[in-house]
């Protein structure tokens, strides 16, 4: 079977029409551009209006066009800081066990105001936070066991504290694990300042 003879696509400026002969296409409009990447951005998850606005900047859209752009994405809804800060810290705090602390840090690491962050971290309250706090000691508890008692301490005290709780309440946590599991915990705080 004989071949087929390959039909040259055609591509903008080389058509041998002379009114499109060297005609070359226009760079696309920026705002345009800004919403397609703002837009893919948000398909994969929520990002805060920062986190847009870096992106922006970093594929060279200019500052107004991009601040247009951001301000009519807050008014339909498609971005809003309020509603991601409270999201994150539901999602971080049940899922991994963050403390406010910790929350507020990542939260302003992804550019959410302050008030917001205050608002949403403001949701957690002492009680749920100790709860939290005493089942990560619960399910790292069997595998510190067999461990002298300050290493224990210790490290169980230390994964709380990477998570943001505060000292005082993971020392009050870790102690009283411990004291469930029937291990002496007298002089316990002094060993570990």
């Amino acid at each position: 079977m004989p071949y087929a003879k390959r039909r040259r696509t055609e591509r903008p400026g080389d058509s041998s029409d002379p009114s499109r002969a060297g005609q070359e296409l226009s760079p696309q409009d920026p705002a345009e551009r800004a919403r397609a990447i703002c837009l893919r951005l948000l398909t994969g998850t929520p990002r805060t209006r920062k986190q847009l606005a870096d992106a922006l900047a970093k594929r060279e859209i200019p500052e107004d066009v991009a601040r247009e752009v951001l301000s009519r994405f807050e008014d339909v809804g498609l971005i809003d800081d309020a509603a991601f800060a409270d999201a994150w810290v539901e999602s971080r705090h049940h899922g991994r066990g963050l403390a406010r602390r910790a929350l507020a840090r990542e939260l302003r690491t992804k550019g959410v105001d302050a008030t917001l962050i205050d608002e949403a971290v403001g949701q957690l309250d002492s009680d749920q936070e100790e709860a939290t706090a005493r089942e990560l000691v619960a399910r790292k508890l069997r595998a510190t066991r067999g461990m002298e008692r300050d290493r224990r301490l210790r490290r169980l005290a230390g994964m709380l504290a990477r998570k943001g709780y505060p000292e005082g309440m993971a020392l009050r946590v870790v102690r009283q694990a411990l004291e469930e599991e029937g291990e002496d915990t007298e002089g316990l705080d002094e060993n570990f300042s």
